[in-house]
């Protein structure tokens, strides 16, 4: 593989495979606002960083736009040479003058040379060219456009510069020619949701001889430039671990489980509201720190003091753990947060801190509060994938419409999991009570039985099977041998 250059993007870097192709061009092209000269200026300053000279030509904002753009980021922008053209009508005022050749021409042959000797001058390995739509004004023609474009090109296959084009995509949709002599085209686009922040996603749409990551990549700016995440691919992240369970610090659950949840598989408990699932998880994260392994939870929602009192209430002293920086609990806000983000955080968290769980409380805060994302179950089935590789047990808690009775699921996400756990309340001697079964395990044996699942300050108690009586589901069990004329006392 030849030369490379990096892009001052982590994100980009990864899916590009370090970076672009040395002494290329490449097109950059989005509508306004989606970060082309964000990118374009991370682009040079990575470049001044390793020594790099670097040139930015700038046909469509002045100098002092460009240094409101760098300052919000907190750049400098002496770090490379800068040749403002914004105002080039009145640079090339005299050429009105002349009628024999028509404007367009002159403007277009004087802007051309003023860029070139400028090139000549600084001598840069990396150029920006912002951005063509003032090049076709220029031109007025296509013919004459494409030309020049041409031309440039073979002029800076010649100079061992590496050249990023932007544009914002103002000209006609079906000219293609830029992107056919372009040996990388990536296109940056802005998505409006129904309620939230706006989703922004970056892709490759060509990149010649380089096998780049496919697909949509969500991406955000701020403070510091463009923050990318790459398309996770469980495939491509394998790790070897010991297959055995987790044990969850409950003898009777453990005993229900057949010995616990597995190491690298992932879990649900489904059940209706206030059944006990996040209670049950938390259990599950502290008897992980316990064994002084690490767990990350996150809450969609409830806050997290609301959280820590439910569970000293019951004797589970999260405060301790989290002290110990053993248990980390970060409160999701999904309307600020797009799916590629909130994966690219599970992703550093399991690869950095070693976190042996992950907890997601709820689904349905996941992916009912961004209803305008598509393909959510896929991306949440590779993220799934990528933590079993990694050995991680993963908790998803998911409520149920409903209390009593006839349950349903907003979504069935039941097929994701390797082990289902099921809760459900159920009368009885004009009393509120709760059980709890395993529907699926994948990895191993589990009890068939449904048990008595209890709260109290001493912890989680889990009851004897409740084998006489039948319905116990339904909500309203009657006992075995007189199911049918009375209920259970």
């Amino acid at each position: 593989m030849g030369e490379k250059c990096p892009t001052g993007i982590k994100g980009l870097d990864d899916i590009l495979t370090g970076g672009f192709p040395a002494k290329r061009l490449y097109l950059i092209q989005g509508a306004p606002g989606v970060g082309k000269t964000t990118l374009a200026l991370q682009f040079l300053l990575e470049g001044a960083a390793r020594g790099e000279r670097g040139l930015y030509i700038s046909l469509s904002e002045t100098r002092d736009e460009l240094k409101a753009v760098a300052d919000s980021h907190g750049w400098n922008l002496e770090a490379f040479a800068i040749l403002d053209l914004s105002a080039i009508e009145e640079v090339l005022s005299e050429s009105k003058e002349n009628t024999f050749f028509h404007p367009s021409e002159l403007e277009l042959s004087k802007t051309t040379q003023l860029l070139l000797d400028h090139v000549e001058k600084v001598q840069p390995q990396r150029i920006v060219l912002d951005s063509l739509s003032e090049f076709r004004l220029l031109a007025e023609s296509a013919l004459r456009y494409r030309r020049q474009m041409l031309r440039l090109k073979q002029y800076f296959a010649g100079r061992n510069s590496t050249v990023l084009l932007l544009d914002d995509q103002t000209g006609d949709a079906s000219d293609l020619h830029i992107q056919s002599i372009a040996h990388g085209v990536i296109t940056l686009e802005r998505l409006s949701v129904s309620y939230g922040i706006e989703r922004r996603q970056l892709r490759i749409q060509k990149l010649r001889g380089v096998k780049f990551r496919e697909g949509a990549h969500d991406y955000r700016l701020e403070r510091g430039g463009m923050q990318l995440f790459p398309r996770l691919v469980a495939a491509e992240h394998k790790k070897n671990f010991e297959e055995i369970p987790a044990s969850s610090g409950i003898a009777g659950f453990d005993l229900l489980m057949g010995g616990g949840l597995d190491r690298g598989t992932s879990a649900l408990f489904i059940g209706p509201a206030g059944c006990g699932k996040s209670t049950v998880a938390l259990q599950h994260a502290a008897a992980a720190a316990s064994r002084g392994e690490r767990a990350e939870v996150f809450i969609f929602d409830e806050g997290e003091k609301t959280l820590a009192k439910r569970a000293a209430a019951i004797g589970i002293s999260l405060s301790e753990y989290v002290a110990k920086g053993l248990i980390r609990i970060q409160q999701i806000d999904p309307a600020e947060l797009s799916p590629g983000e909130f994966t690219a955080i599970i992703r550093r968290n399991v690869e950095e801190r070693g976190s042996s769980m992950v907890i997601i409380d709820s689904l349905n805060g996941y992916l009912n509060a961004m209803p305008d994302e598509k393909f959510l179950s896929l991306q949440l089935h590779e993220l799934l994938t990528f933590l079993n590789q990694q050995g991680v047990v993963s908790i998803m808690t998911l409520a149920q419409h409903g209390l009593i009775g006839n349950m349903q699921s907003p979504v069935d996400v039941t097929y994701l999991a390797d082990t289902v756990i099921l809760l459900r309340y159920f009368e009885t001697g004009g009393k509120l009570r709760k059980a709890i079964s395993v529907v699926k395990k994948r990895s191993g044996h589990h009890e068939d039985t449904i048990r008595e699942l209890s709260f109290d300050s001493t912890g989680i108690n889990i009851g004897p099977p409740l084998d006489k009586f039948h319905g116990v589901l339904t909500g309203v069990p009657v006992p075995v041998q007189n199911r049918d004329l009375q209920r259970l006392p």
